[in-house]
């Protein structure tokens, strides 16, 4: 029984991380998205001088 349950614990766990990775993956394609839109779309600054959109 303990080996069966190890098993399962095991399957829970790996498709836990799978799932996980995967969500981390299209947080990333989002965030380059968005970060690649920013060089873009990019508000003029003083004197005409195109500025950052974020502010770090």
């Amino acid at each position: 029984m303990v080996p069966v349950l190890l098993v399962l614990l095991l399957a829970l766990l790996l498709f836990g991380a799978g799932f996980a990775l995967k969500a981390l993956w299209w947080l990333a394609v989002i965030v380059v998205v968005l970060w690649l839109l920013g060089f873009v779309v990019r508000p003029a600054g003083t004197g005409g001088r195109r500025g950052r959109w974020y502010r770090w």
